[in-house]
């Protein structure tokens, strides 16, 4: 660590597990700027942060604040983790190699994706206690290398919570709609929640949605139904964390 003075020496409070795919919150004093690795983050008024580490993330990082002119910094450390492989047969082909027609409408998914997950406001939902959206058996886990049909496609994201279609998922922490489609090609019924500061929840493979884009909700409010929509083997919620692009490990942020 340096610093310039007894003000800057004081860290901030992290929130959080320091290993990969983890979401780490933090507290500062008001007016302090900070950086991880370097990137200025953003701090609210009242002194809170956020940040993530996502699955193969480097195990070394730098955490830097400054508080009237005087800087300090921190090393953090991620401890690494094991994932698991799951083997799926019985994906229909269409799904494993999707046909070029398609190849347009995969984009275009993507696309409301990737500017849903890009929302940077100033909501504080990610401050609070995360609950699971769903009632059911854990059927798939953050990090798992998947294969399909034998063929090895990019790891899983999410959390998978098995239940029958029509099961309710309710919101784990407060925040606004971001993103809601009843009909993406691999996700299906698709919604995003925005948490604030970059943080946000996606919910697929949707059978109805209760909410429209722009909705502010609350943390245990009905916003959806468990589906077999997009591509699944079983009707299933699939929940997953982001901190902007970096998709994180939902499972960690219910064991705090």
């Amino acid at each position: 660590m340096f610093s310039h003075g007894a003000h800057a020496q004081t860290p901030p409070v992290l929130i959080g597990e320091m290993t990969q795919g983890s979401l780490i919150r933090g507290k500062t004093q008001p007016n302090t700027s900070v950086w991880l690795n370097g990137e200025s983050l953003d701090v609210s008024s009242d002194g809170h942060f956020v940040f993530g580490f996502g699955r193969d993330a480097n195990l070394s990082h730098t955490l830097e604040w400054e508080f009237m002119g005087k800087k300090a910094s921190l090393p953090l450390t991620l401890a690494q983790r094991e994932y698991n492989i799951d083997r799926i047969e019985g994906v229909e082909q269409k799904y494993v190699s999707p046909p070029d027609e398609v190849l347009a409408r995969i984009r275009q998914d993507n696309r409301k994706i990737a500017k849903a997950r890009a929302v940077s406001s100033n909501l504080q939902d990610f401050l609070d206690d995360f609950i699971i959206p769903a009632k059911g058996r854990i059927s798939g886990v953050y990090g798992s290398q998947r294969v399909f049909n034998g063929q090895p496609k990019r790891p899983h994201f999410g959390l998978d919570v098995a239940n029958s279609v029509g099961t309710p998922v309710i919101a784990p922490a407060g925040g606004v709609i971001s993103l809601a489609d009843d009909d993406m090609y691999y996700s299906g019924g698709t919604l995003i929640m925005d948490h604030g500061f970059g943080v946000s929840s996606t919910f697929i493979h949707l059978s109805k949605i209760h909410v429209v884009e722009g909705q502010r909700v609350e943390k245990g409010e009905l916003i959806a139904e468990i589906g077999a929509t997009g591509r699944v083997t079983g009707p299933h919620l699939d929940w997953r964390i982001n901190w902007y692009k970096e998709r994180l490990d939902p499972a960690l942020l219910l064991r705090e």
